[in-house]
């Protein structure tokens, strides 16, 4: 099973290196923006499919790897690749101080302070002179590997792929960790993963600061590929979007959201000739999906072969040694 696993994987990361040289750069375009999603996606997967958090307010975190490059390529002069450490340290002390106080609340109230967090940036962004206001930055360099400047979409595609690529390997890494096994039984039940020893608090901030800079990695590479940003890229609807296609295909597998990502961009991409209605067939087809299968496409298998792999790790979980999860 596992070898076929991984022969599917293979083939698919050959299809995806080869895809340029078969869509024309309209779809090329297209499938750019699913890889963004699906980076987007991965992070907010670790927020709201392995712990639970509902997180309405992601594209904020988005925004701030955005806005960081931005500012410091066109204002700075800054090379990119030296701005994405610094997106990335902003990014996580942004989720663990709007996270220290509010992940102690649970359900709605969570979600109304994460919805809260993601329209302050938002406003901020729309106010503040330093992020170009209403208008945005304009003008953000391109970035060179060397002497090489990337500039045509093939370019950026690959760049995105490749960061994608990082990106899958490491949630699913982490997944399989103790930390990501502390976050399921969070998801779970939280009072008896508390009994058990794990402290939520702690975990669920690295949760949310584990996402917080998987989307601040998205940000980065999205404002060198657009060369503008502005405040409309960075709204609700987009956090909505992205929630979509991590319950679409399935709240805590790593294979379910690269589906969900792919649905929620390439199917009113294809229905595009309908217009207008096009986003209310969509709606229906999201309504649809939740009502018929509300696990979503390819939902996350916890697997007693996964939990064998897995077990020699389980020993490492003892509460007198790291106050986590106590050894069966």
């Amino acid at each position: 099973m596992k070898n076929k696993k991984l022969i599917g994987y293979i083939l698919l990361l050959i299809l995806s290196f080869i895809l340029p040289f078969i869509v024309n750069n309209y779809w090329l375009d297209v499938v750019s923006l699913v890889l963004f999603y699906v980076v987007l996606t991965q992070g907010l997967n670790i927020v709201v499919g392995f712990t639970g958090l509902l997180d309405l307010g992601y594209a904020a975190f988005f925004a701030v790897g955005a806005y960081t490059t931005a500012i410091l390529m066109t204002t700075f002069g800054w090379s990119f690749w030296l701005t994405i450490p610094v997106a990335v340290i902003l990014a996580a002390l942004a989720g663990i101080i709007i996270g220290t106080p509010t992940l102690r609340l649970r359900s709605d109230y969570l979600a109304i302070v994460t919805l809260g967090f993601g329209e302050i940036i938002r406003i901020l962004a729309t106010n503040l002179d330093i992020t170009g206001a209403a208008a945005g930055i304009y003008g953000i360099p391109r970035p060179t590997i060397g002497s090489y400047q990337l500039t045509s979409q093939l370019d950026f595609y690959y760049l995105i792929l490749v960061f994608a690529i990082i990106i899958i390997l490491a949630v699913s890494r982490l997944g399989k960790s103790r930390v990501g096994r502390a976050w399921i039984y969070i998801r779970e039940d939280e009072d008896a993963a508390e009994a058990m020893g794990i402290n939520r608090i702690k975990y669920k901030l690295l949760a949310y600061a584990a996402g917080a800079v998987i989307g601040s990695l998205a940000g980065c590479v999205f404002a060198v590929k657009m060369t503008a940003i502005s405040p409309q890229s960075f709204s609700f609807t987009q956090s909505v979007m992205i929630l979509a296609a991590v319950v679409l295909g399935g709240l805590g597998s790593i294979s379910g959201v690269v589906v969900g990502a792919i649905l929620v961009i390439v199917l009113p991409e294809a229905l595009r000739s309908l217009e207008e209605a096009r986003f209310l067939l969509f709606g229906i087809a999201l309504v649809v999906m939740m009502l018929f299968r509300s696990q979503g496409i390819w939902p996350a298998k916890y697997a007693s072969d996964d939990t064998k792999d897995n077990e020699e790790d389980d020993e490492a979980f003892d509460v007198n040694k790291d106050k986590t999860i106590p050894s069966k």
